[in-house]
């Protein structure tokens, strides 16, 4: 087990709060680009992160879920839907 003033405790609010800095910065990010295949590509790594979130709360079932479905088959359907529409959003 580890103790309060162990090294190990002081990293985990260190991981949690880089990783939802990083997920706030992807979601604005997401929301305010133009350009929707880098739109596609952000709200990829969101996902991504957000399983990494999981792994780090202990619920790997949902992690692998959510690196499946929201980084892996939902990339594959925008970018598809993509191919069939225009790339730049209009002004």
């Amino acid at each position: 087990m580890a103790k309060t003033g162990d090294k190990q405790t002081k990293m985990i609010p260190l991981i949690d709060l880089i990783l939802l800095s990083l997920i706030v910065v992807l979601a604005i990010a997401a929301i305010t680009v133009r350009d929707l295949l880098s739109a596609i590509m952000l709200l990829s790594a969101y996902s991504f992160l957000m399983a990494m979130v999981w792994v780090q709360m202990h619920s790997v079932d949902v992690a692998f879920t959510e690196a499946a479905v929201g980084a892996g088959a939902s990339t594959a359907f925008l970018i598809a839907a993509l191919s069939r529409t225009v790339r730049w959003e209009k002004k």
